[in-house]
């Protein structure tokens, strides 16, 4: 444990392997590209759900903090604030920067995933539909497979 400048206040920084092994699961995240939403989608709530990061994306945000506020909700705040930030710092550095200009800014990393999912939402249904239907039309040339 290490204490920060605040004598009243200590952080718990992450040991070098817990940074090593964070650094492995990011890596297996292919940016978004947009062919590739579902699978991107996925493997990025794989991994901040491993990572135990996904807590913003599963909670809404807490009430903001008053003066009046108990050490429990001061807990619960921070604790969704350090993992909103974390996950919107991951999904926005795994989407290609062309990308990423098309998606609304947002300082909430549930609704900018969201946000992502609403761009390619029309992109995966036509893409769908443009796979069964050169499915259905596709004929056997007596040369290639229909694979």
């Amino acid at each position: 444990m290490a204490s920060s400048s605040n004598p009243n206040c200590t952080t718990i920084l992450p040991s070098t392997s817990t940074l090593t092994s964070n650094t492995g699961y990011l890596s297996e995240i292919e940016p978004l590209t947009g062919t590739n939403f579902s699978t991107w989608r996925d493997q990025v709530k794989l991994t901040l759900g491993v990572m135990d990061l996904d807590h913003a994306l599963r909670i809404d945000p807490p009430v903001t903090l008053t003066d009046a506020s108990t050490s429990d909700q001061k807990r619960a705040y921070e604790q969704w604030e350090r993992s909103n930030r974390i996950c919107l710092m991951i999904n926005k550095n795994s989407i290609s920067v062309a990308i990423r200009g098309a998606i609304p800014d947002s300082e909430n990393a549930k609704e900018y995933l969201n946000s992502v999912e609403e761009q390619f939402k029309g992109t995966s249904k036509a893409h769908a539909s443009t796979l069964i239907l050169k499915m259905l039309t596709t004929k056997y040339d007596e040369v290639s497979g229909v694979r």
